[in-house]
């Protein structure tokens, strides 16, 4: 059980051109095990960070939160605790795509980027049935249901996340907070070796990784290593105080 005062809430940001639905899917039953209190962040496609960052004010301003994000979510979740880190209670980071402002090798800005040339020439439904043909079913029937649900302004979404600036390896060596860190070792757009270099770069953190084939069966998984890797750094916090 992670150790955390009642009031503390778990704030679920999802990645690129996905919604609240794949990120409670992601971190809302185990928030419901710990018996915290849990808010999965639609972003505004107009304003995909901006909409993030809020929400977490809002949380916190009512008590402590774990920031928790997948991909882009888990960048913003990270660099908000960052910043602010008397809310925090931890951070869960799924799926790290990058590390650093240089992204134009970045295979998940890169994806971003394209997909919405692809929107603009091609429209939605086109669009949608190529990335179906390539997907697994799982990741095809998420992305449909939030591509459409931010539809027309899903372009500006991706181009939004194609533009943002990962933490830098200096960030990620300050970072004053406990950070779960979670990869999967079969994804090529978020490769496991970002994931490893969070882990190994940043002050106190542990490494999960899942493969992309039990996150598509149990997108739960990421949340109950999320917990469990936080309350073992939390537990060993403590323990050396």
């Amino acid at each position: 059980m992670l150790r955390t005062p009642p009031q503390v809430t778990v704030v679920a940001l999802p990645g690129t051109g996905s919604d609240a639905d794949f990120a409670a899917r992601a971190f809302g039953p185990a928030s419901a095990a710990h018996g915290l209190e849990f808010r999965a962040v639609e972003p505004d496609p107009k304003a995909v960070i901006a909409s993030c960052t809020a929400a977490l004010h809002t949380a916190a301003a009512r008590g402590p939160v774990v920031a928790a994000g997948i991909s882009l979510g888990a960048a913003i979740a990270l660099e908000w605790a960052i910043g602010h880190p008397a809310a925090v209670v931890g951070v869960i980071t799924a799926l790290p795509a990058w590390t650093g402002r240089e992204t134009t090798s970045c295979p998940a800005a890169l994806s971003a980027s394209a997909t919405a040339g692809q929107l603009r020439a091609d429209g939605l439904e086109a669009v949608i049935a190529r990335m179906r043909a390539s997907s697994p079913r799982w990741l095809a029937d998420a992305l449909t249901q939030s591509w459409r649900g931010q539809w027309p302004d899903l372009p500006q979404a991706l181009d939004e996340a194609a533009a943002y600036s990962w933490p830098t390896v200096e960030e990620l060596a300050a970072c004053p907070v406990p950070v779960a860190v979670i990869g999967a070792d079969d994804d090529p757009v978020h490769p496991i070796a970002v994931a490893e270099q969070w882990a190994a770069t940043l002050p106190a953190a542990t490494l999960g990784r899942v493969t992309l084939d039990a996150l598509g069966a149990d997108p739960a998984i990421l949340g109950h290593a999320g917990l469990s890797q936080l309350h073992a750094l939390t537990t060993s916090t403590t323990a050396t105080r």
